[in-house]
């Protein structure tokens, strides 16, 4: 740990960090790229989103929920305005002091996080679609590319196409376990183009989920390129994260393009090789 990232005591890093730590993901391993300050950041925004994803996918009743969503979002607002009251506070106020993140962007996630909560998504329209995956992705990437390093319009781009590009990718790997919580997040135009039922369970045995599928999947391609191009008109070495995060997802597309859809409820994934090939590949420039 650098005791001085970002000018925060070692407890307040190490609380953040093992907020990270046992969400058992590899997210910590994919920012070691990055200096302590900018990593540290990082934690503190995945943190955020980690509890108040939490918040949202408790079984608890909505209207429990719905009152700490509120909770959130007075307690963001008390960041800009300078108060703290924990570990996690005192690192997201100097990250957003240190690489002006945005308010409006932290609210945003905590839209995305009550759509989840408050409403079982199926088949949403293209507009809901595409705020939906603005706030729950997108949103993110807007906070995290001016914690990598660049705070550009064009990194700005890369955040709007990357998280549409990862959302949707997500949404095609996860078709099963979604439709086992009565939820169908595909959107309804493309659904209807190919004649699949609205109905999650009924969808995933519709002969026109794998067209539906395909479609979706040359969606996220065209974001992927999008986000590319505007990658190499921002600062390359803070495009590094953004890379890795590309290359990984876009291997879970092709792994998925290759099982193309044929059984919707198993969860793909990438070989080990292929993950290490990827890491390794981040750090070449686009």
């Amino acid at each position: 740990m650098a005791a001085s990232a970002l000018g925060c005591t070692p407890a307040d890093l190490a609380a953040v960090e093992e907020i990270v730590r046992k969400a058992g993901t590899s997210f910590a391993r994919g920012m070691r790229v990055l200096p302590p300050d900018r990593r540290y950041a990082m934690y503190a925004i995945y943190a955020f989103c980690r509890l108040v994803d939490d918040v949202a996918d408790e079984e608890s009743p909505l209207a429990d929920r719905l009152p700490r969503l509120d909770q959130w979002r007075d307690r963001i607002a008390g960041l800009y305005a300078g108060r703290t009251q924990d570990a996690l506070d005192r690192v997201l106020h100097a990250a957003i002091n240190r690489y002006a993140l945005r308010q409006a962007d932290f609210d945003a996630v905590i839209d995305g996080m009550q759509t989840d909560a408050e409403t079982v998504v199926v088949a949403p329209g293209p507009a809901e679609y595409d705020l939906y995956c603005d706030r729950v992705a997108s949103a993110v990437g807007r906070l995290s590319v001016r914690a990598f390093g660049d705070g550009s319009a064009d990194a700005d781009r890369v955040a709007h196409h990357l998280g549409r590009a990862l959302q949707t990718t997500n949404i095609l790997r996860d078709l099963g376990e979604d439709a086992e919580r009565g939820r169908l997040y595909l959107p309804a135009d493309v659904l209807d183009a190919h004649g699949v039922p609205h109905e999650p369970d009924a969808a995933l045995r519709s002969p026109g989920l794998r067209p539906a599928c395909r479609d979706m999947a040359d969606r996220a391609e065209a974001h992927f390129r999008e986000a590319r191009a505007a990658m190499r008109r921002c600062d390359r070495r803070a495009m590094r994260p953004a890379r890795l995060m590309a290359a990984s997802y876009a291997a879970i597309l092709d792994t998925l393009r290759k099982a193309d859809w044929r059984e919707p409820r198993i969860r793909v994934s990438v070989p080990l090789w292929r993950k290490l090939r990827i890491a390794a590949r981040a750090a070449i420039p686009l």
